[in-house]
């Protein structure tokens, strides 16, 4: 029995692992499973290789194979990053942050206002973007990081992070951004941008899931976040994932090798994409500034309906989006981000994000554009979403709309 092909539009979500990439991968869970650490030569080879992706991750990011440490994920690299800034400077209770960072960094800095630090959480525009002039006032002689993301995972908005890291030098303050969504679809050079600390998940850029890297700037005092055997010159404990680390460093290449198609045609599709669906669909509109914006990111509200009703019809036509971050899905509340944007929650319960990456195709397109007007369309007409309907029933009863 054949499956059902795939049109996937949630690549901030994740990614297609490359096949160029289990294959680089692939020997290391087969062939060489031995353990970095050990004594003898049959484990100990393999840690050649995880000083060979170092570098390949290290050239992506422009940095020194030193600064960087493998951890395990994203969110681990944020966690680290705001925990170490605090450790190393313990007269410095404060953090400042915004209110559309990953709930990586939003639930770490609400533990940490638990715990008796001092965060700021900065406001944006109706657009997404961020007012430099509130984040240059917030910060304080006690500030010890401030945590700012590059690119929000939702709407795609950029935030300038070189002027952000260059406030934070001109104060004295350490910088961290959350580049996650960046690799491979923006270039990125740790030099140029000046921040202290930075935070990538490689399942972002088509390698699998469980590998991230925390970049930490040559002469940044840092404390270790997860303390054990002394791995990652004693930086990050615990027996590293070979074959994940190995992928990265493909992946790293893989990317930049194709930097410039997402720049050109993935960009042309996501235009198309949201140029053809704000025309063909009335009463929808673009959630945040159309630049500076990643160049395969839309995020589009959709009056009247539930984004989680829409979501479940395309499903059944096998379309993949989202209605926000992955690590929130499930929830019914409506997105942080386009609350803190000003949108009411009951638009903001109605957006869907598409993002596109290198492996999507003009049919692909084609296809979505094709089916997406006729659900909204039954979907208004079947449980138009009002105060009188709460959003559970409204998405029940899509799983009963035909959608043929």
């Amino acid at each position: 029995m054949s499956q059902r092909k795939i049109y996937y539009f949630d690549n901030n979500a994740t990614t297609r692992v490359a096949p160029e990439v289990i294959e680089a991968m692939t020997p290391f869970l087969t062939e060489y499973w031995g353990n970095p650490s050990s004594a003898y030569g049959f484990g100990h080879r393999t840690a050649k290789h995880i000083e060979e992706a170092r570098h390949k991750v290290a050239a992506l990011i422009h940095a020194e194979p030193r600064e960087i440490i493998f951890t395990s994920c994203g969110t681990e690299s944020n966690n680290a990053a705001i925990s170490s800034c605090l450790q190393m400077n313990p007269d410095k209770r404060h953090v400042v942050t915004t209110v559309v960072e990953h709930s990586a960094n939003i639930k770490f800095c609400k533990l940490l206002q638990k715990q008796g630090y001092d965060v700021t959480f900065l406001p944006v525009e109706a657009d997404g973007l961020l007012d430099l002039h509130l984040l240059q006032k917030s910060i304080r002689a006690d500030t010890a990081v401030v945590s700012v993301m590059w690119a929000n995972n939702e709407t795609g908005v950029l935030f300038p992070i070189e002027e952000i890291a260059a406030i934070c030098r001109s104060h004295g303050v350490l910088c961290h951004t959350d580049a996650v969504q960046v690799p491979g679809k923006l270039a990125i050079d740790v030099r140029s941008l000046g921040v202290d600390l930075l935070s990538l998940s490689a399942h972002k850029l088509h390698a699998p899931k469980g590998i991230g890297l925390l970049y930490v700037k040559r002469r940044t005092k840092f404390q270790p976040y997860i303390v054990g055997g002394g791995q990652e010159r004693g930086k990050r404990g615990g027996t590293e994932n070979v074959a994940g680390i190995v992928a990265f460093g493909r992946a790293a290449e893989f990317v930049m090798e194709r930097i410039s198609e997402e720049n050109s045609r993935v960009r042309r599709l996501r235009d198309r994409l949201e140029n053809s669906i704000l025309a063909a669909i009335p009463r929808t509109i673009r959630n945040g500034a159309i630049e500076p914006r990643l160049p395969n990111t839309s995020n589009l509200a959709f009056e009247g309906v539930e984004a989680e009703a829409i979501l479940v019809l395309l499903d059944q036509l096998g379309i993949c989006a989202s209605s926000g971050s992955a690590c929130t899905t499930g929830s019914l509340d409506p997105s942080h981000v386009l609350t803190a944007m000003g949108l009411s929650s009951s638009r903001a319960r109605g957006c869907v994000r598409f993002s596109l990456g290198i492996y999507n195709t003009e049919e692909d397109v084609d296809y979505l554009l094709e089916h997406l007007p006729g659900v909204i369309q039954r979907l208004r007409a079947a449980s138009p979403a009002s105060p009188a309907t709460p959003p559970k029933q409204q998405v029940a009863e899509a799983r009963h709309v035909p959608v043929t």
